[in-house]
């Protein structure tokens, strides 16, 4: 059945309610409003330059150095978000035993802060460092220091904010930006999260399947759906038949398959799992009715 765009939260409200079991899929759209911004506009189309791929990085000095040195700038914002309604929501729902898995593809921790345990990061988390010659791992924030440390007065620098810890830094020379190395090997090193162009591990897919395959219905909170990545989750789920539903501002590549959609932010249309005082306040222009 194709989603209404538009559909009321009693609607929402009677589906979480009919199913005990709910495989929940969260993307950019539930931390945008923790200061987080997103990708992509409300038709799925990319926003600003699309972000770099592995390739690119693995393969290019410059690119690396352009990478962290707007990293230096934006992981701090990363670093002090907080999690927002929809984030304490989906808490609520695994607190009231009705969540079976809770797959992110943001790379924020967010969840995580705000109380589920039951969560894959489905693209890594951006608070761990990896080595791609040894793969030893260490703390993003360990890292931040010896960036600051090895690029004196690039800390201070005005930048805006861009997604999944970037900054916008334009007009500047990186040529001379110093890229630490692996403390233990002198390898490369890498934020623990999965770039375009990289695959997703085998087996944490595989593990994320196995919870699919135990639920009896999905819920798409705050992704377009338009990275393959989730969307493999949505056709699993039809092959199952497992009905979806999604909440979120905008389309979504599975619109066609979608028992329906909320259109809504995120944090609106979930606030019926929160007590009254949690509750967010509501952007009646920004809900479908």
């Amino acid at each position: 059945m194709a989603y209404a765009a538009g559909m009321d939260d009693a609607r929402l409200e009677d589906f979480v309610a009919a199913h005990r079991r709910l495989f929940v899929l969260t993307g950019a759209g539930c931390s945008t409003a923790s200061g987080i911004p997103d990708y992509r506009d409300e038709q799925g189309a990319w926003k600003r330059t699309p972000p770099v791929t592995y390739q690119a990085f693995v393969g290019d000095v410059a690119t690396r150095q352009r990478y962290w040195a707007r990293s230096l700038l934006g992981w701090p914002r990363v670093a002090a978000a907080r999690p927002n309604a929809a984030h304490r929501a989906l808490a609520a729902l695994e607190q009231q035993g009705r969540c079976e898995l809770l797959l992110t593809q943001n790379v924020d921790g967010l969840h995580q802060a705000a109380g589920s345990t039951a969560v894959i990061d489905l693209h890594g988390r951006l608070d761990g460092v990896v080595c791609l010659a040894c793969g030893a791992t260490t703390s993003r924030a360990r890292l931040q220091l010896r960036l600051q440390r090895a690029n004196p007065g690039w800390a201070s620098l005005e930048a805006g904010a861009a997604p999944d810890g970037d900054a916008d830094l334009e007009g500047r020379d990186f040529s001379l930006f110093q890229v630490p190395a692996c403390e233990r090997c002198e390898g490369l090193l890498k934020p623990d999260v999965v770039f375009f162009g990289e695959n997703v591990p085998r087996a944490r897919v595989d593990r994320a399947m196995a919870h699919l395959g135990r639920a009896d219905a999905m819920l798409v909170v705050g992704s377009s759906l338009m990275v393959y990545s989730g969307l493999r989750f949505v056709h699993a789920a039809m092959r199952l038949g497992v009905p979806v539903a999604a909440v979120g501002l905008g389309r979504t590549r599975a619109d066609d398959v979608l028992q329906f959609r909320v259109a809504a932010p995120c944090g609106e249309a979930l606030a019926f799992l929160l007590d009254d005082a949690e509750r967010p306040p509501v952007t009646p222009s920004a809900v479908a009715g």
